[in-house]
């Protein structure tokens, strides 16, 4: 993937995909140039030389370079529900959600600390854009409290 990182190289193999022949591939750059994206593309992968030596883009290089990556992991407790860092989606089991808002809350709010709605809902936005919602399933299962006049918002104390 690196040999793409070149423009040129990048012309030289979408013009590749597209069937060009060689003496069309880059025909406007300067020969060292158009030699050394060339090059990359070969050395690369991702063009070959074909048994009547026209270039041509294997279809499989795409398949092979997947196979090779490492295969995710499985996620276990909160981390099935996130997303580098963020909410994807709430779990549906209620002793799940709560193991969920329970981390989320221990992250963001210090025990003792007390935050006004908007100090939460800033704290919460590295979550989820959906900060009202967070906040109100906090407030539901217990994990947050709020004042009376709702000016004020602090971890329950357990």
């Amino acid at each position: 993937m690196a040999a793409l990182a070149n423009s040129d190289a990048r012309i030289a193999y979408a013009q590749v995909v597209l069937g060009a022949e060689l003496p069309e591939v880059l025909a406007g750059a300067q020969d060292q140039r158009r030699n050394r994206a060339l090059a990359a593309l070969l050395e690369s992968g991702l063009v070959e030389r074909n048994a009547a030596d026209e270039l041509v883009a294997p279809e499989s290089i795409f398949r092979d370079l997947l196979t090779q990556l490492p295969r995710r992991q499985p996620q276990s407790g909160v981390d099935r529900f996130m997303r580098l860092g963020r909410i994807e989606r709430y779990p549906a089991n209620r002793s799940e959600r709560r193991e969920l808002l329970a981390w989320i809350i221990n992250e963001a709010i210090e025990p003792g600390e007390h935050l006004t709605e908007k100090q939460v809902n800033e704290r919460l936005l590295s979550y989820t854009e959906d900060v009202v919602m967070l906040r109100r399933y906090m407030v539901d299962f217990g994990l947050l409290e709020r004042t009376a006049s709702g000016s004020s918002y602090s971890r329950k104390l357990r």
